[in-house]
């Protein structure tokens, strides 16, 4: 296991974020390649809710961004897990696990009522995210939208993510 430093973003590390996320989604599919473009949108606008890295040996090598989403029918107190990213030479060694757990358990001391993730299910689901009926995403299969509450009840309607969220540049 790498010995990894979870902490939040500070203003130094707004370039090293930006590289991290473009090369960690450099290979990806299901993609269009914004999700630096994004992260930088949501910090603009304030929707930045948590910007946490994971760093080693003074080295970022890990990031993820929390931001608040609107629920049709006017839930409030959840966000968006999204993008995560691990340096590619550091994925598949538990980075994004950490990242995921600490981001989580951040959220909580927020006082979120839930997250939402547009991802893969499998490997989301390992930290308690699942497919709620009746919570969507537009134009999203309802198998990659998935949820995690904290207070084990889940909302209706349809999730709208930040406008960030349509950066390209």
């Amino acid at each position: 296991m790498l010995h990894l430093i979870l902490r939040n973003e500070q203003a130094q590390d707004v370039d090293a974020i930006f590289k991290l996320t473009e090369s960690a989604f450099k290979n990806a599919e299901h993609t269009d390649h914004t999700e630096q473009f994004i992260v930088n949108a949501l910090r603009k606008t304030q929707q930045l809710t948590l910007s946490i890295v994971a760093e080693r040996e003074q080295q970022l090598i890990g990031h993820v961004a929390i931001s608040p989403v609107e629920i049709s029918l006017k839930t409030s107190d959840w966000y968006g897990l999204g993008p995560i990213s691990v340096a590619p030479e550091y994925q598949q060694q538990g980075v994004g696990s950490a990242l995921m757990q600490y981001s989580l358990q951040q959220l909580k001391q927020l006082g979120a009522a839930g997250c939402v993730v547009l991802g893969d299910p499998a490997y989301y689901s390992k930290f308690g995210f699942k497919v709620i009926p009746n919570l969507t995403l537009a134009d999203v299969p309802a198998e990659y939208f998935q949820a995690l509450s904290f207070t084990d009840m889940f909302p209706q309607g349809e999730v709208t993510y930040s406008q960030a969220f349509t950066a390209t540049q």
